[in-house]
């Protein structure tokens, strides 16, 4: 079945060219869920911008060290409550977290609410009010199919036109309704963040606004590669290593012709090698029935980590280098399980007058490319 990621589109100016916005977004990938907090800063320019800044920090520091998600909601509405109407940063803020199989939950303190985006048609999420640190918060829970999106707004998208020409602003029901027309007219979801900061700029005018977001978070079915490289450390979890790899949903991928050999002799079949490999600087290539890519070791890890960069124009065609790094480039989520056993060669003095990295140094050096990318990097050593 697969699992539900999350793509976001974010759109946002700033009340005045040249400065600071005074609204800001992030977000963060995790193997259980993603989660993004905007915040808005109380007024505009440098000063909003560290206030909603430091909002954000606080909260994904939070979530970093272990705090749930409502313990972290809860510490940065009590900082914000104690920073109300002092010399104080103060922002309010939102945070949305959608769990790979499509769970969503939304907390919002002082912010406009949610819009569900469907493939047809947008509404106005309904909210919960609850009591958290002697202020009213809203809470959503809801859950969100392949094609369906959160759209996030800060009140300089809900009070565009205020003054000049709407005499209460925009308003999320006029952006739901906006929302509305554009999917009936077939533009794409993922373009919606793009036409409300684009209308709410239009109905602000010129001379007039506020510093404006719309912050989209898209779901689809992820892609997701599986790298088994090099044999458990202890020889006994052979066959345990290799079906629980086997089971994982993904394109399957295998670098190191002695876990190769573990893979095959799991599945009873055979291992055969690459013959006539067209490439002088890329390892042969294995093959295993059952598996969709297999490669030599090390060498391979080095060479993909050194080229995954590079224009796919300019690579070898078809060796296991280049076809795994166009499997890491095309992946959302990638999940390597590295073996701890030791293997000679990697001591031969002509392994490191080549510089070729062993697999448990390769592989983290290739998970921080990857994240770079903003793909999803999960490493287990085994």
């Amino acid at each position: 079945m697969g699992y539900i990621h999350v793509e976001i589109e974010l759109t946002q100016s700033s009340k005045r060219a040249g400065e600071p916005c005074g609204d800001v977004c992030a977000w963060e990938r995790a193997p259980a869920a993603t989660t993004m907090v905007c915040s808005d800063g109380l007024g505009s320019g440098i000063r909003a911008n560290i206030a909603a800044t430091m909002c954000v920090s606080r909260l994904m520091e939070l979530l970093r060290t272990g705090a749930s998600l409502r313990q972290s909601f809860a510490s940065v509405v009590k900082t914000m409550n104690e920073a109300r109407g002092t010399d104080l940063p103060y922002a309010v803020f939102t945070v949305v977290r959608i769990l790979n199989d499509g769970e969503g939950t939304i907390l919002s303190y002082e912010i406009p609410g949610p819009i569900f985006v469907g493939t047809r048609h947008a509404t106005v999420l309904p909210q919960r009010t609850v009591t958290l640190e002697n202020t009213l918060i809203s809470e959503t829970n809801c859950h969100l199919e392949p094609g369906e999106s959160i759209l996030i707004v800060s009140d300089g998208i809900t009070q565009a036109g205020l003054g000049v020409g709407l005499k209460n602003g925009w308003g999320l029901d006029g952006v739901t309704q906006f929302v509305n027309d554009r999917l009936a007219n077939g533009v794409p979801t993922k373009l919606i963040s793009q036409y409300v900061h684009s209308r709410a700029r239009e109905l602000w005018g010129a001379a007039h606004g506020d510093d404006c977001t719309a912050a989209l978070a898209v779901c689809r079915w992820g892609k997701t590669v599986n790298i088994l490289t090099g044999p458990p450390k202890a020889a006994s979890e052979d066959h345990q290593v290799a079906s629980r790899f086997l089971l994982a949903e993904g394109t399957s991928v295998v670098c190191g012709a002695t876990t190769a050999k573990i893979v095959a002799r799991h599945l009873g079949v055979n291992l055969s090698v690459e013959q006539d490999p067209h490439s002088v600087l890329a390892p042969p290539k294995y093959a295993v029935d059952g598996i969709d890519l297999v490669t030599e070791g090390a060498v391979t890890l080095n060479q993909v980590y050194n080229v995954l960069d590079e224009d796919p124009g300019n690579l070898e065609v078809e060796t296991g280098v280049t076809q795994l790094c166009e499997l890491l480039r095309s992946a959302d989520r990638v999940n390597f399980t590295v073996g701890r056993a030791q293997n000679p060669a990697h001591g031969d003095i002509s392994f490191r007058q080549r510089g070729i990295l062993p697999r448990e140094t390769i592989v983290p050096l290739i998970g921080e490319k990857l994240r770079e990318a903003g793909k999803l990097v999960v490493i287990e050593y085994a």
